[in-house]
């Protein structure tokens, strides 16, 4: 079953560098500067999960300063929401994911127009069953990070959640 959820960004260029280190290696989140195709960062983290049990796989991201994504619930149907699409994963039953609350943001050249977005740091909570093993969720995420200036094109990008149910 593929599951869609909404969740901020990944940029390729973090998957498999030093620079997408794992926070537990890190110990906080680490932020290279954005190059013009990577404005947020998602911080894969090694989980352990009770075997066959209902357990939360946090998913923590930390969006570019100065940069702001659509939450997964834009205002306006005009609006690209930020949107996770996770592969089936044998062993594995994923649940809808629980996000967290978008921020009001606003533009000086127009306050009356409230968009509500991801900046900084935020986290995903997605619930999982899983059997005995580890186990590897390939997803992609689909958004469009802004600037106070422009919008920049939409993007499709890949991650691994990987995780052991002991």
């Amino acid at each position: 079953m593929r599951v869609r959820l909404a969740v901020a960004v990944l940029s390729l260029a973090f998957l498999g560098t030093s620079s997408g280190m794992r926070a537990s290696q890190a110990g906080t989140l680490p932020m290279p500067p954005p190059s013009p195709k990577s404005y947020v960062l998602y911080v894969a983290e090694d989980h352990d999960v009770r075997a066959g049990r209902r357990t939360i796989v946090e998913l923590r991201f930390r969006v570019a300063n100065g940069f702001h994504v659509n939450s997964h619930t834009p205002r306006s149907e005009l609006l690209i929401p930020t949107a996770l699409t996770l592969d089936p994963a044998t062993g594995v039953t994923e649940e809808a994911a629980e996000y967290p609350a978008g921020k009001s943001y606003t533009f000086s050249f127009d306050p009356s127009n409230k968009l509500d977005v991801y900046t900084g740091d935020f986290m995903v909570k997605v619930p999982v069953v899983a059997s005995a093993g580890a186990h590897t969720i390939h997803g992609a995420l689909h958004y469009q990070a802004c600037d106070r200036a422009a919008c920049y094109p939409p993007k499709d990008l890949v991650l691994q959640v990987i995780f052991t149910a002991r």
